[in-house]
């Protein structure tokens, strides 16, 4: 038997008016996953415990089948593992964005949490200053892709309230500087980071080309290095982890499985989405499980881009769910899950805890439920529920 997670970030939505009420899942052109849904056990899942937050790293841990109450310690950690930075036990890891900020009416706005979605290149330069200038046995600075680094803060604090920058698009940072034990030392250094980067050729370099430059840096996401079982201690199966997002690939290395990097996968709207489903058909050769992820819906919907939202989710389900429904038909038996890890309003701009619509598939198995496709509306109406997320995967492999 062959087990396949394929998950659209950020897919489930809410109704839009100017898509007649419905939702980005219904307005978009799926009949991969509406194929499945029609033959396949269609339903809701909760993919983020009650107190946590509606994250990305909560709600992939539930979908890989991990109770987040049990060995969730924060985003970062789980970065660094994917970036090869070891943490002893006293470390602290932050996310590093490079952003845009904008002094606009006397407040300082997060203008664009990505700087533009800035290249792993010109990212990597600005994180190597800040290392060169700000970089000692407290404090290190890693590089990782586009907007997206890593900080160490050795034997660093915990006790610290953060906030994802792209939450506060177009809004004062002022109330959402870090707060708590130790938060003036990090406030510190995204100030000092402002000043360095302002002095930055790059900056002047980009913002002669017209491109948005990163001109500071929003420290979140901190923890510590989490305890978690292999999945194949946990669930007798080898596997693979195929995504271009260091916090997914950081799941898998905790978790045991390998990591297959694609060419091309960039975790935005022009990502290699087929070499992730033919990359996932090559390992299943191999193993017995793959988890493919795709960034491109959750980055749409972070920049508030509907019509980039909706033609994610097309190519998601033309690209990627399509290939891999036809090529693991070669294997004989195999369970299919589709899902989002959470929902992300285009109109929000940001997660929301609500459940998500999921389908099972598998080609000897067919239940015809009598929906109209896959969405969230169809999967309420099948009135199946799964209200511990991490139970999900139990449910895929039918244990």
């Amino acid at each position: 038997m062959k087990y396949v997670v394929l998950l659209g970030d950020g897919m489930s939505d809410q109704a839009i008016e100017g898509l007649g009420g419905k939702t980005p899942l219904q307005a978009a052109k799926t009949p991969n996953m509406d194929f499945m849904a029609k033959r396949g056990l269609l339903g809701l899942a909760h993919t983020v415990p009650a107190g946590y937050p509606p994250g990305s790293d909560v709600a992939n841990l539930s979908m890989f089948g991990y109770d987040p109450t049990l060995c969730y310690t924060g985003r970062s950690p789980l970065e660094a593992a994917s970036m090869g930075v070891a943490l002893g036990p006293d470390d602290v890891a932050f996310r590093v964005n490079l952003v845009h900020l904008d002094a606009r009416g006397g407040r300082l706005l997060m203008e664009d949490y990505s700087a533009g979605h800035i290249s792993t290149e010109d990212g990597r330069e600005l994180i190597e200053e800040l290392q060169r200038q700000l970089g000692d046995d407290e404090f290190s600075f890693h590089p990782g892709v586009s907007y997206r680094h890593l900080m160490v803060w050795h034997n660093g604090r915990t006790q610290i309230q953060t906030t994802p920058p792209h939450d506060i698009t177009g809004q004062d940072i002022i109330q959402f500087f870090p707060k708590g034990d130790g938060a003036q030392r990090l406030i510190y250094l995204m100030n000092s980071a402002q000043m360095i980067f302002h002095n930055h050729p790059q900056l002047k370099r980009r913002s002669a080309k017209g491109e948005t430059a990163a001109n500071s840096i929003w420290l979140w996401g901190q923890g510590k290095a989490p305890a978690m079982e292999s999945f194949q201690s946990r669930f007798g199966l080898t596997g693979a982890v195929i995504s271009a997002v260091d916090l997914i690939k950081g799941i898998g290395i905790y978790a045991g499985l390998d990591i297959i990097n694609v060419p091309g996968a960039t975790g935005y709207l022009d990502t290699n989405f087929l070499g992730k489903a033919q990359a996932a058909l090559e390992a299943l050769k191999e193993k017995d499980f793959v988890f493919v992820h795709v960034e491109a819906p959750d980055e749409a919907s972070h920049s508030g881009k509907l019509a980039d939202k909706i033609q994610a989710i097309e190519s998601f389900d033309e690209q990627v769910v399509g290939p891999v429904l036809e090529g693991i038909k070669q294997f004989g038996e195999y369970r299919i899950l589709c899902a989002p890890d959470h929902p992300t309003p285009v109109a929000l701009m940001t997660h929301t805890s609500d459940p998500v619509p999921f389908v099972i598939y598998s080609g000897e198995e067919e239940v015809k439920q009598g929906v109209a496709g896959y969405d969230e509306v169809a999967a309420a109406a099948a009135n199946y529920t799964v209200s511990v997320g991490f139970r999900l995967m139990e449910l895929l492999l039918g244990r």
